[in-house]
């Protein structure tokens, strides 16, 4: 590492890779951050450490750059810190970075997106108080990214939501026999397992338990769990059977939630630090996150079959005329085997007000 050198915008794509090389899952953010010798801005300099976070509890990037620079022996005084997130200013699990810069003595920090985390946010202005260069917005779309769904739930103040339905080209989810394994193919399947493996949790109403019985796990090629589990959480009033297998599947633990208000839903999970969450969970419940305005994200997975009868993705939304329609903008479509993925977001004002 001694020998690389790199440019300020170097150094922060480079720290966007680190960011990006941990798993999404997790209260914390994925962050990067490169060390750079003293220099001019746009000249390459020497890279003298660099780090990221692990995960809940491990120390943060920028702690873990200071770390590799001194356990090589690297005196990092007067360098420049190029984070991917401003540096946090409270004490939590860890310390807080901004005053572990200071401390080290970096003379500069370069950061691409502030931190929006009332608690933690504030460290760019208080180094800038102590005599700290402060510059913020570098590669910002591209962090923003890679920061992802936890930007949008700590600004939100709540689990980003993605509800995922899978359908006939009807709007079907289930025959009028109420048969609905499998609507989709292995592809389609396979993919809502990798982004299940992705969330925080998986959310489903005490219904879809007594009438699929299914396991909320994610799995992997030919079945297999994957290495880390998301929580599994069952919501509404009528209790979830003994012999449930969301009671003894391998996996990630059970939440029950005795409730169906979605605010109250979301608090619960909010508390338990849950950043994403998928809701998989029926007409009912998919119904009730959407007339709460608290669906940040469609996966609709559509197969070309024609049902003509049987349950519809969704019942009562609230919606009375064309015009308080919930409309969505299509963010990506995607084959999967026959089936398609469509993937769309909320546009136009929330109604989360109204719940």
């Amino acid at each position: 590492m001694s020998a690389a050198r790199m440019t300020v915008v170097d150094a922060m794509r480079r720290a966007l890779v680190l960011a990006a090389e941990r798993p999404v899952r997790g209260p914390n953010p994925r962050v990067g951050c490169v060390l750079l010798a003293s220099g001019n801005e746009h000249d390459p300099r020497m890279v003298l450490a660099e780090g990221r976070n692990h995960g809940v509890g491990t120390p943060h990037a920028e702690a873990e750059a200071l770390a590799d620079a001194q356990a090589r022996g690297v005196d990092v005084r007067g360098s420049t810190a190029v984070v991917t997130l401003e540096p946090c200013h409270h004490r939590g699990r860890t310390p807080p970075c901004s005053s572990a810069l200071l401390d080290a003595g970096v003379s500069e920090v370069v950061y691409a997106v502030a931190d929006p985390h009332a608690v933690a946010a504030g460290g760019g202005a208080w180094l800038a108080d102590h005599g700290v260069r402060v510059t913020e917005g570098l590669l910002a779309d591209e962090g923003t990214q890679v920061l992802g769904v936890w930007l949008d739930a700590v600004r939100a103040g709540r689990p980003f939501v993605t509800l995922k339905i899978a359908t006939s080209l009807d709007g079907r989810v289930a025959a009028a026999d109420g048969s609905s394994r499998w609507i989709t193919g292995d592809q389609a399947r396979m993919h809502a397992h990798e982004v299940r493996a992705q969330a925080d949790a998986i959310l489903v109403g005490t219904g879809t338990v007594r009438a699929d019985d299914p396991s909320l796990t994610a799995r992997g090629p030919e079945g297999r769990l994957a290495d880390t589990q998301p929580l599994r959480v069952v919501v509404g009033h009528s209790p979830v059977p003994a012999s449930a297998r969301v009671r003894s599947a391998d996996g990630g633990e059970l939440v029950v939630v005795r409730s169906r208000d979605v605010r109250e839903v979301l608090s619960v999970l909010q508390e338990r630090e849950v950043r994403h969450v998928v809701v998989e969970g029926g007409p009912v419940v998919a119904s009730a996150f959407l007339a709460a305005g608290a669906v940040d994200e469609v996966h609709a997975y559509v197969a070309p079959v024609l049902l003509g009868s049987g349950r519809s993705a969704v019942v009562d939304i609230g919606v009375r005329t064309i015009g308080e329609a919930v409309r969505l903008s299509t963010v990506g479509v995607r084959q999967l085997g026959e089936d398609m993925l469509v993937v769309a977001r909320p546009v136009g004002p929330s109604r989360e007000e109204e719940c």
